[in-house]
């Protein structure tokens, strides 16, 4: 044991060195040193449902509406939109002067074939697309969507803020790509030029300022406004040992830690050097569990109801050993506390997590210990602690799990994928999500993607599918409430996506970095350093 902890501090010391090394440059020309949670693998953020292809499409795209501090929804690449009194035609125009990387202006033509691609991927966004009668170009910087039915979420869907994103790419990659698959080519008119050449994939990604960017007038507000790259260089790294991450930032040798190791916090809060986020209410995680709803045993009710029974939030988040107010594992809604639509509807159950009630429903499902392929995302820092727990819940409550440890990167390509368990399929992957992908029925992941057959866990209960459409249709906030909560019963009954616990993880930054927006995720603009 002790030889092992040494080769890791002598392997941590290593890379320290060279970040050290790399470091040689002033300080205000050095570049912005990001440390992601996982590796970087897929650059396509319709195609992948990773946090860390998010954040690399952030530098280099940008999105048609864009959502501010408050949660509203303001105009970013458009200049305006405008309903119909009807609401049932929406017109939308593109500012003057957008640019991709590679000198072609943007136009309306690119904004319409890639809200088609990302509507066949996302919830929210093949909700739009089912109440779409025709999306047409007007001309070079306008264009219309025509609905054939009632849909109150137009703007909220086109400016969703986290996975899947509707960023803007070239129609001539948009066309010829199908949503499942990675795009080819790399081109946005986002603040940063990625440099693919240097990239080093899992590894290290390296950008530079888009001197061409025009960002709008309006100051920079939570992913809204001007988006100003004011560092020359950024780089995305990886670190999967947090006392490494830990060390790396105190030591200024990076800059920017997505996710603050919890053993860490309290000497972190300590360090004058340093600025720990305070982004709470939709910026906060929860842990859930992606089942399998395509292959047996979890395409039965009564084995996913097991599962449920055997998760007791509290034990599952008490491996993070956060602080107090980090955790809130006796929230129960599956929007979770704290965000508009946050209820108590079916949540009873959840208040009940018995292992022994686990292994009576196992029997009752008939279950014949069959093999269960769990997936653990070893290099997690906030999956895998919990994942861990899970794991050793689900034993003793009877489940006889073949653990599979790997990568994150790895995991998400499998994950996606529909093979049979001795090719590779899976039955159960622990994740976690913020506010953001679950604060809103249409783009949940436990509810928006029911009967879509387009996502990893394929659940489809007949019973929400009224209820959905129902709330697509509805424009009055007191009555989406009311359907919404109806929509939580209904999934938490049927277990589409068991939860884990509620807990906030925080960020980190240098105090040297000047106009760092606490948004809930890594925004890179509008930062430089101070002289």
């Amino acid at each position: 044991m002790m030889m092992r902890r040494s080769l890791r501090g002598l392997l941590a010391a290593s890379a320290l060195a060279v970040l050290a090394t790399n470091a040689g440059a002033q300080p205000r020309d050095r570049p912005i040193r990001l440390v992601v949670n996982v590796g970087l693998q897929n650059l396509d953020p319709i195609s992948s449902p990773s946090f860390v292809t998010r954040n690399f499409a952030y530098m280099v795209f940008d999105t048609l509406v864009a959502m501010d501090s408050k949660g509203e929804y303001r105009p970013q690449m458009l200049e305006s939109w405008q309903p119909s009194a009807d609401r049932m035609s929406w017109t939308f125009k593109l500012r003057p002067g957008l640019e991709f990387h590679d000198g072609t202006a943007v136009t309306a033509e690119d904004a319409v074939a890639s809200i088609r691609r990302w509507g066949q991927r996302d919830a929210i966004g093949r909700q739009l697309m089912a109440a779409t009668k025709e999306i047409r170009v007007v001309d070079p910087a306008t264009f219309v969507i025509d609905l054939a039915k009632p849909f109150g979420h137009v703007v909220e869907a086109l400016g969703k803020p986290s996975v899947h994103v509707p960023f803007v790419m070239p129609a001539r990659i948009a066309n010829a790509t199908p949503p499942t698959q990675p795009v080819k080519e790399i081109m946005g008119s986002g603040p940063f030029l990625f440099d693919k050449d240097a990239w080093v994939p899992g590894e290290r990604t390296y950008f530079r300022r888009n001197p061409a960017y025009r960002p709008r007038e309006e100051a920079a507000d939570g992913l809204a406004g001007g988006k100003r790259p004011l560092a020359e260089r950024v780089e995305f790294l990886t670190m999967t040992d947090v006392s490494l991450r830990a060390a790396a930032i105190t030591q200024g040798e990076v800059d920017y830690l997505e996710y603050a190791p919890f053993d860490y916090i309290p000497r972190l809060k300590r360090d004058r050097n340093l600025v720990l986020s305070q982004a709470g209410g939709i910026a906060q995680i929860t842990g859930g569990l992606s089942i399998n709803h395509y292959l047996p045993p979890f395409d039965r009710l009564p084995m996913r109801k097991a599962v449920q029974a055997a998760l007791d939030r509290a034990e599952i988040v008490a491996a993070h050993g956060l602080g107090e107010g980090m955790a809130s594992p006796d929230c129960t809604s599956l929007y979770m506390c704290g965000t508009t639509y946050s209820n108590d509807a079916g949540a009873g159950i959840l208040r009940d997590a018995s292992l022994d009630r686990a292994r009576a429903l196992l029997k009752e499902a008939g279950y014949n210990n069959e093999r269960i392929a769990i997936l653990q995302p070893a290099d997690s820092a906030l999956i895998n602690p919990m994942a861990l727990v899970v794991i050793d819940r689900l034993k003793r409550a009877g489940f006889n799990l073949d653990v599979q440890a790997a990568d994150w990167s790895s995991i998400a390509g499998r994950w996606v994928g529909r093979e049979p368990i001795d090719r590779g399929g899976w039955n159960l992957v622990p994740v976690v999500y913020t506010g953001f992908d679950m604060a809103d029925p249409l783009s949940n992941v436990g509810i928006g993607y029911n009967c879509s057959n387009n996502q990893p866990w394929g659940y489809c209960v007949e019973a929400m599918k009224p209820v959905l459409d129902a709330y697509a249709a509805e424009g009055d906030p007191a009555k989406r409430k009311a359907l919404a909560a109806e929509l939580q019963r209904l999934a938490i009954e049927n277990v589409t996506f068991p939860l884990t616990g509620q807990f906030r993880s925080p960020a980190v930054w240098r105090a040297e970095l000047k106009g760092v927006i606490d948004f809930g995720f890594p925004v890179m603009w509008n930062i430089e350093r101070a002289k």
